[in-house]
């Protein structure tokens, strides 16, 4: 049974105050607060995915108390929509970066927002498949590199920042079944074309999320065959105070079971959640926790993780 055993994060240390760059926009400290995003983690100019990750590799190694499961990696997969390259596949420069074995499995997910819940997944059955033992999943978006800090629509929330999930045969928490929804026909509300910026209609993507992501988080408790009293904690993406607050309120959540946490890092995309999760991971009073990404795409995903 492939499951998590451990999660690193990194968070560059240096950003922007969201109080310097609304003095460029029509918005007051109010906005900030709506938000709820007081700074945004910035990467040198010169790092790519792949640099994040390995700084993201460099903290788990620094975290566990025994490395040698790290000499058994067979699996290293990366989710990033920004990779260093077209082409190649980021995965296998990160392999190269680290210095790992040629004997090993990488591979790219494609994915923004909802892609940590889907890489949970596709890692394990991959693992489980293949008979493989230990993987490493990371998820590294540098939106830095397309954004327009004159657009105020973008400028004020995305941050750069990486982390890394040890998967194992022996883990702390259990990967349970996934429940996914894709609403291809509104894939314009976020997007990159070739030669711009990124672009982002929040009003869009704000009333998809209010009407579907609810649905896809019941239909996760029911294929886990769980009730919303059963999860100790919902992290949902981190996009911003107000849709973490506005999901809690429709879905009649406690806040106490709904954490909102990148006030000094910002919407760092696939990587909010791990980013979140890590500082629960060894919380002794946790059983079951539903993960929630939704996004880019636009897509919805939820997966169950339950203590071993």
């Amino acid at each position: 049974m492939i499951g998590v055993t451990a999660i690193s994060g990194y968070i560059p240390e240096t950003g922007l105050e969201s109080a310097d760059l609304i003095q460029r926009f029509e918005v007051g400290p109010m906005f900030l607060e709506k938000i709820g995003i007081n700074r945004l983690a910035k990467k040198d100019p010169q790092e790519q995915a792949s640099d994040l990750c390995v700084h993201a590799f460099t903290a788990l190694q620094n975290k566990l108390v025994d490395t040698s499961i790290l000499q058994h990696i067979d699996l290293l997969c990366i989710c990033t929509q920004n990779g260093d390259y077209t082409i190649p596949q980021t995965s296998t420069i990160v392999q190269s970066k680290l210095g790992l074995p040629h004997s090993m499995a990488t591979l790219d997910l494609g994915l923004g927002c909802a892609g940590y819940p889907y890489g949970l997944s596709v890692c394990k059955s991959f693992m489980e498949a293949n008979k493989l033992r230990c993987g490493l999943f990371f998820t590294a978006d540098p939106y830095s590199d397309i954004l327009d800090m004159n657009d105020k629509n973008t400028a004020l929330l995305f941050g750069d920042a990486a982390a890394v999930t040890l998967l194992t045969d022996d883990p702390l928490w259990q990967i349970g079944v996934g429940a996914f929804a894709s609403f291809g026909e509104k894939y314009e509300a976020l997007i990159k074309r070739p030669g711009q910026h990124l672009f982002m209609d929040g009003r869009d993507i704000f009333n998809l999320i209010m009407r579907d992501v609810p649905g896809n988080i019941e239909s996760c408790l029911t294929v886990n065959g769980l009730s919303r009293e059963d999860i100790n904690m919902f992290f949902l993406h981190q996009a911003n105070r107000h849709v973490i607050h506005s999901l809690a309120r429709t879905m009649d959540l406690p806040l106490e079971k709904v954490p909102f946490d990148i006030k000094d890092y910002g919407n760092t995309v696939s990587s909010t959640l791990p980013l979140l999760f890590e500082k629960y991971l060894d919380r002794s009073d946790l059983t079951h926790c539903l993960l929630c990404g939704f996004g880019v795409g636009l897509q919805a995903a939820s997966i169950l993780l339950s203590k071993c």
